[in-house]
């Protein structure tokens, strides 16, 4: 009789959300790998036999878009197309006893920590000597370092401690040892991330540690960059102002989440802040660290929002003239401080107010751009798209913000290289320039 041959398992990694949850599933890319299993990250072959969907639960569109994909792979099983079909992250930390119930195809659902359990299906062990190494998923010169993971905050919309728990920072010798890893298989920008980077070491320090972290990275030998996300804005530690003022490698810029730009809202929302005092805030960083790009967000809509507080955050945008800015309309989450409150302002009414404040950051951005025109400014060029060489001044950071276009047809650049570029024509959103030096 012949012997049946046992068909190697390949695994593909989906993922769903946002930067942290990249950070995750390049962890688990990481230990299956380092356990000797075939695994790709969203690999476009379909030739894998069992799918890992790494969800995300924050707001209403991103838990829709997780569900679809799941019951796409959960199709795919019953069409025998794959064998297996694993859900983790965020949704499923939230919503596992339902999903469970809605989706029986899908073989098992794990919450946000935990990875050793998910290991375990593939009888792969943590392995502990793997802490700090990370196989990237995209461009290895640039790589997003979570340094912490959970959060504190007691904001009414926000179900991220719902799901991902309290705030637990990673000690400095350890995201040390990471950049270093990194910085050794090309990585030249490390993007710092948490759910709050500014709580950063009160849990294991028993004080804010964020600026010695920073300083600490910036010492790294080949790390060009260091770029700092999601930075509340009460308790904002000062320090790290002057690390950013007097680090060249330190990128002057700031990702720092408001929010709302009415006082009224922003009691209700339970941020610890008024109006008055994050202007304050805004004026003093701008005066610490000269020519700084500040990014914010926005939420329109939120419950307590009418026109008049509405009003107020047009206006708190027009006065503030943020270089870099997102809005958000707002999401009524179950199990939320906020989800008590009547949702009264109805999902065109948000996405009209959410469009109106963009048509503004618009016209800023584009005023702001027009003084770029005729300045030379250091890039890294991120890949090749459409004819042009694309990359991001020290003032952007990855998908999210402005970039810079070089013409491929008249400059030459490699990507991951750092290159001058002299900015001939601006729009709102993007530069265009030449190769110089």
């Amino acid at each position: 009789m012949k012997a049946r041959t046992l068909k190697k398992d390949k695994v593909n990694i989906i993922t769903m959300g946002c930067s942290k949850n990249l950070v995750d599933s390049e962890v688990m890319l990481t230990q299956l790998k380092g356990n000797g299993v075939e695994v790709s990250h969203e690999s476009q072959q379909q030739d894998n036999n069992i799918v890992i969907i790494n969800t995300c639960g924050f707001i209403d569109n991103a838990k829709q878009e997780s569900i679809d994909t799941i019951l796409q792979y959960a199709d795919a099983k019953e069409k025998g197309l794959v064998e297996k079909v694993y859900v983790t992250g965020c949704l499923s930390q939230r919503y596992k006893d339902d999903l469970e119930k809605e989706i029986p195809q899908v073989d098992a659902f794990f919450g946000t920590r935990d990875l050793p359990a998910l290991l375990k299906k593939f009888k792969a062990d943590y392995k502990h000597e793997l802490v700090g190494e990370r196989l990237l998923s995209h461009p290895s010169h640039y790589a997003y370092m979570k340094i912490s993971e959970g959060c504190d905050r007691p904001c009414s919309f926000c179900a991220i401690p719902l799901m991902r728990g309290g705030h637990v920072s990673k000690p400095i010798e350890e995201l040390v040892k990471e950049a270093e890893h990194k910085a050794a298989n090309g990585t030249k920008e490390l993007l710092l991330i948490a759910q709050d980077s500014t709580y950063y070491g009160l849990d294991i320090y028993k004080q804010r540690r964020l600026a010695d972290l920073m300083q600490a990275l910036g010492d790294v030998n080949g790390i060009d960059w260091v770029r700092l996300h999601y930075a509340y804005p009460t308790g904002f530690p000062m320090d790290i102002l002057d690390v950013m003022a007097d680090h060249p490698n330190i990128c002057k810029y700031l990702d720092i989440p408001l929010q709302h730009g009415s006082s009224d809202v922003l009691k209700i929302m339970r941020r610890g802040t008024t109006r008055e005092k994050q202007e304050e805030l805004i004026h003093k960083i701008r005066e610490k660290v000269p020519g700084i790009a500040i990014r914010t967000t926005l939420i329109t809509g939120h419950p307590g929002e009418g026109e008049k507080e509405f009003q107020e955050m047009v206006d708190f945008v027009e006065r503030m003239k943020f270089e870099r800015m997102g809005v958000f309309t707002y999401s009524h989450e179950e199990d939320t401080h906020a989800y008590q409150m009547d949702d009264h302002v109805s999902e065109e009414e948000k996405q009209e107010r959410a469009n109106h404040l963009m048509d503004i950051q618009e016209q800023i951005s584009f005023d702001l751009n027009q003084e770029k025109v005729g300045k030379t400014f250091k890039v890294l060029i991120d890949k090749k798209e459409n004819g042009y060489f694309v990359g991001r001044t020290e003032f952007d950071s990855v998908d999210v913000d402005n970039e810079v276009l070089v013409d491929a047809s008249q400059h030459y650049c490699r990507v991951g290289d750092f290159v001058q570029v002299k900015v001939n024509e601006a729009t709102e959103f993007d530069l265009y320039g030449d190769v110089v030096g």
